[in-house]
């Protein structure tokens, strides 16, 4: 048995065989203050090689695996998402130097607390909802990586919550069936683009990339299979990959193949292009996009009652903003992605073919949408219910009610 070893700082020293790097044994050193204590920390060093644990990597830094995650995100996701994922991670820079394997909850916890008391450099403004889900969200696949890799064996993210005091996320909602009228009956160059956005849920960089090819009118169904990743402002084609979940057919309404038939452009090329046919630059869609939502804002704002215009619809080429304000929502892409998941979840299409049809890449995030959407109309049925329950007090009930009405003819 080998022999503890006593220190000049008093503590006691021992070794444990944790296995071979290149044929060489590889060893545990172990410190404690006495026998017990020393006893008790190689049991800890035994347990975790039985859990297959890989011990020499247990002194690796979370900066090493937070740079080893980026590292696979980058052939992974669009440049967009990767620079979102680099700046979370400045984000989480005050844990680089710690051990990953000595990190805690706590330590995770207490960055997201900081994060909601404390306004962005870049922004001055407060830290939303969002963002430190984002956070939370790449921290806890750093130490999945560390898990997956056998360094760790739990992950001390999964116990960490959004402070309750977090600025609230950017308002996005369904538009509203009012709304989804002006979509359908305005002419403009960005309606095509709108209609699908609504009614095939396409997002912005699948819409750009969409060619009249991919559409078959007579099957009523939408082909997804590449999109434009804006990158410095410019379009770069990209294949979405076989297996991953934004490939996908997706059928359209007979609403949708009636505009799409009518479109009186010629069904070659790209749906939605520059004026010259061309791939949409990010500047050309934000100049159509702001276009159309000024012509939508003169047409349907509700002019007779805003004091700035002289309560009366100002001229298409009027440049003073502050006569002609903003009197609509300015809804987005996103908006009207999320309109067409919100008509999904109210014409009850289950959740799996959900996510499919939005091509989702996880089903939480479905889900999610779909928990948010039944808490809501679940109160709007129930006020419905008081309102049916306080129809019938107004009879004393509904035996009262009853002969009320009878009394009456």
């Amino acid at each position: 048995m080998q022999k503890n070893k006593k220190r000049p700082d008093g503590r006691i020293k021992s070794k444990v065989y944790i296995g071979q790097v290149n044929g060489k044994p590889q060893y545990k050193y172990v410190y404690a203050k006495n026998n017990r204590e020393l006893e008790q920390k190689i049991q800890e060093v035994k347990t975790k090689l039985g859990k297959g644990l890989d011990m020499t990597a247990e002194r690796d830094s979370f900066k090493y695996w937070a740079e080893q995650w980026l590292k696979l995100k980058k052939t992974d996701v669009s440049a967009g998402r990767y620079a979102t994922y680099s700046a979370r991670l400045k984000n989480l820079e005050c844990l680089y130097p710690y051990q990953i394997s000595k990190l805690r909850a706590a330590d995770f916890q207490n960055i997201l607390i900081d994060l909601a008391l404390e306004p962005c450099e870049r922004t001055r403004k407060p830290y939303s909802r969002a963002t430190l889900n984002d956070v939370k969200n790449t921290a806890r696949q750093i130490m999945q990586l560390a898990i997956d890799n056998r360094v760790i064996d739990y992950n001390p993210v999964s116990s960490c919550t959004i402070p309750k005091n977090a600025a609230p996320s950017e308002k996005r909602r369904a538009l509203t069936e009012t709304e989804q009228s002006w979509i359908r009956e305005f002419p403009h160059r960005a309606q095509t683009a709108a209609m699908i956005m609504m009614y095939a849920g396409l997002r912005r960089g699948e819409l750009m990339a969409l060619t009249w090819a991919d559409i078959d009118l007579d099957e009523k169904t939408i082909r997804v299979e590449r999109f434009i990743e804006l990158i410095n402002g410019k379009p770069n084609i990209k294949d979405i990959g076989k297996s991953d979940a934004a490939t996908r057919t997706v059928y359209i309404p007979d609403i949708l193949v009636e505009y799409l038939r009518n479109v009186p452009t010629p069904h070659i090329g790209y749906v939605v292009h520059k004026v010259n046919g061309g791939l949409m630059t990010d500047s050309a869609w934000k100049r159509m996009w702001s276009s159309y939502l000024d012509d939508l804002n003169l047409r349907y704002g509700d002019w007779e009652h805003c004091s700035a215009s002289g309560n009366k619809r100002p001229s298409k080429y009027e440049r003073d903003k502050t006569k002609k304000p903003m009197l609509i929502p300015a809804f987005t892409a996103h908006w009207l992605r999320h309109t067409f998941i919100t008509m999904m979840y109210l014409a009850g299409v289950d959740i799996l073919t959900a996510k499919e049809q939005a091509g989702h890449q996880d089903i939480e995030t479905t889900m999610g949408i779909y928990t948010h959407l039944d808490s809501k109309f679940k109160k709007k049925n129930i006020e419905k219910m008081n309102d049916f329950l306080n129809d019938k007090s107004e009879y004393g009930g509904q035996n009262g009610g009853q002969k009320s009405r009878k009394g009456a003819v």
